[in-house]
């Protein structure tokens, strides 16, 4: 377990050495897939193979209170939203450094997605009803903000595959926003039945639906992603959070942060599969490997990660005869963190990821 003061975020590589005879799911050099995970500030736990040893390679610096963090899609970069100082920090991937200055927003910054084609980013901002548009080739805010509304407390914010457009829950309002992304604006609001309080949302692969965590009445809304329409709601656990799709879209976990339980959804007929997989220390975010094979969730008070095996085929799909005769490595892998709670995982992609091979 590592050991964090302060604001800042944390650079983390997970390495492994191959033992003899033992001829593991990772490969033999690095472990082949880490994962972004916002850690507390006490520390971290995070639960991988015997052979594999996580280290902190690097500490760097931020705004105060770090919330959210996500990925360019290309890999160079990675945006840090400052809760208390109402800034995005750009970090610069090939050298683990802030590039000045720090992007203004709006008041209390909590996520921050990138559109599928890196050009820009929102971030939802809760103090003001608003979502800031972040021109990502300048780093610099568009003016105006994308008003959602006062009182709304925008919280999450998810680009559909593609990016025509983008989804922001809004748990103080019970709705989503649809944002079309080519003009900055809100097309249409969808309503969520009942005191929903909407926290998490996610798209499937296929970006026809899209799934809605809701803490308020225990529940995932399935949105029809063609008209904007609620066309369903699952029953899952206590006050749900957390939502992500698998690679191959067949299924979705979320978390459900009372119950201490993590739902698995049939995203074919929207169906809870089989009992809930105990995570008993609030489980709060979730997200999965590039390859579907495992999902890392967050736990707020055990202040670690957990691992699950999902049971998932490799996505993709991988011939036998394209394997490497030995194990491949994989060089320069890293995890970024933002250290204030266990509060958003999001899964290492683009030029700074590569699979190795599967065993």
């Amino acid at each position: 377990m590592k050991k964090l003061v302060g604001s800042e975020a944390i650079v983390v590589t997970a390495s492994a050495r191959e033992r003899s005879g033992d001829r593991g799911r990772f490969g033999t050099v690095l472990l082949r897939v880490t994962a972004v995970v916002t850690l507390a500030v006490l520390g971290v736990g995070v639960a991988l193979p015997a052979w594999a040893a996580p280290s902190v390679t690097a500490t760097i610096g931020v705004g105060v209170q770090p919330y959210g963090v996500a990925f360019s899609p290309d890999g160079t970069k990675a945006y840090v939203t400052n809760r208390t100082d109402n800034t995005v920090s750009v970090i610069s991937v090939a050298n683990n450094t802030v590039t000045p200055p720090p992007i203004g927003v709006g008041a209390q910054p909590f996520n921050v997605a990138f559109s599928p084609g890196g050009t820009k980013a929102y971030v939802t901002n809760r103090g003001d009803g608003t979502v800031s548009v972040i021109d990502v080739a300048t780093n610099t805010v568009t003016l105006p903000p994308i008003l959602i509304g006062v009182g709304t407390q925008p919280f999450d914010v998810a680009f559909s595959p593609g990016g025509p457009k983008a989804y922001v829950t809004n748990p103080g309002a019970n709705t989503v926003s649809v944002i079309t992304v080519a003009t900055n604006t809100v097309a249409a609001t969808i309503p969520i039945p009942g005191l929903a309080q909407p926290l998490g949302v996610a798209f499937s692969p296929d970006g026809t639906k899209a799934y809605v965590t809701n803490t308020g009445t225990s529940t995932v809304s399935v949105i029809r992603v063609s008209d904007d329409t609620v066309t369903g709601t699952i029953g899952v656990g206590a006050n749900p959070v957390g939502v992500a799709f698998s690679p191959d879209g067949t299924q979705a976990y979320v978390t459900n942060n009372t119950a201490g339980t993590v739902s698995v959804i049939n995203v074919v007929d929207n169906t809870v599969v089989g009992l809930p997989i105990p995570a008993p220390t609030q489980p709060y975010a979730v997200a999965f490997s590039p390859d579907g094979t495992k999902a890392y969730v967050t736990n707020v008070n055990a202040i670690m990660v957990s691992v699950i095996s999902t049971g998932l085929a490799p996505f993709p799909p991988v011939a036998p005869a394209a394997l490497p005769p030995t194990g491949a490595d994989a060089s320069g892998t890293l995890v970024f963190a933002t250290a204030l709670t266990l509060a958003g995982v999001a899964v290492a992609a683009g030029a700074r990821l590569r699979i190795i091979r599967q065993r």
